[in-house]
């Protein structure tokens, strides 16, 4: 069934768009960074702090997603222009403020989580797990929200690049090396191309809500250039890192990312970017698969 350009499934129960908010195919992004990072450490893994930091980048990541569901729908985002499924506030079947609840519960969850973690490393650490928080409310909500200031791509790069990957390995080692930070961009740069196939999907829908996202500003060629260089990028940062041609193993997303690229560029219609959006994520899953193989 759809309404407008939104695909709603046939009477969603309140527990699937519950479940559809938290977006649980975008999670890759949050788990991909911490799996790499702590796939790098050359000793044995403290098993309970990589699933606290699991945990804590996951939470962020619904708590963020949940969020972006409420403000989007109170903004206009959401509107009948929007391709891609239906959104939960939007539905009209769950009350928009138990959804913005749920987001604080999820960030609430994520700060306690991180109690280990700052005992870990110090409560210096604090700070860095505050601003996630405060980021991850203020990417749609606020006067003057980041996402809107087309200011996404970087707090991804950031986000689900250094701060997430080195973070893991901090945790473990205690150390920070320019090998992780250069291996973070990869992550980082693969959750970007994930949020530009969003952005190239939804460029109509988001001029219209007054939702200035870089491609919005910029144009639809911006967008599909943006996307194949955050890919080429990504995949050809093990080539620096590299200790051995095994450790080349992620390269091998190059030439899998072909058809993921060409699509960018060429589709007549926004609804063939679903499938591009589910690709990307895919591709990241592939990346951080093969890296932790060829790492550990």
């Amino acid at each position: 069934m759809k309404n407008g350009n939104q695909i709603l499934p046939a009477s969603p129960s309140a527990l699937k768009l519950y479940v559809s908010a938290m977006r649980p195919r975008t999670w890759p992004l949050s788990l991909a960074p911490v799996c790499i990072g702590t796939s790098m450490v050359r000793r044995d893994v403290d098993l309970a702090l990589f699933l606290c930091a699991l945990l804590f980048s996951l939470f962020i990541q619904i708590g963020t997603n949940l969020a972006n569901d409420y403000f989007d729908f109170v903004k206009g985002a959401d509107n009948a222009h929007r391709i891609g499924p239906l959104r939960a506030c939007a539905s009209g079947l769950i009350e928009p403020r138990s959804i913005y609840r749920t987001a604080l519960a999820f960030f609430a969850s994520a700060l306690f989580v991180a109690i280990p973690l700052m005992v870990r490393v110090g409560l210096w650490s604090l700070p860095i797990a505050a601003s996630c928080v405060l980021f991850g409310i203020f990417y749609t909500g606020g006067k003057k929200p980041l996402g809107y200031l087309g200011l996404g791509e970087i707090l991804a790069l950031i986000f689900f690049g250094p701060v997430a990957c080195c973070g893991a390995y901090y945790l473990q080692t205690g150390l920070i090396r320019f090998s992780v930070f250069l291996s973070a961009l990869s992550p980082g740069l693969l959750s970007v191309a994930v949020l530009v196939a969003n952005n190239l999907r939804d460029e109509k829908s988001d001029r219209l809500a007054g939702k200035w996202t870089l491609i919005a500003r910029l144009g639809r060629t911006f967008g599909s250039w943006e996307y194949a260089l955050c890919i080429l990028l990504a995949g050809i940062i093990p080539y620096f890192i590299a200790r051995s041609s095994f450790q080349l193993l992620p390269m091998a997303i190059l030439p899998a990312s072909y058809p993921l690229i060409r699509k960018a560029f060429c589709f007549d219609h926004p609804k063939e970017l679903i499938g591009l959006l589910k690709g990307t994520v895919l591709l990241l899953v592939a990346y951080t698969v093969l890296f932790s193989i060829a790492w550990m």
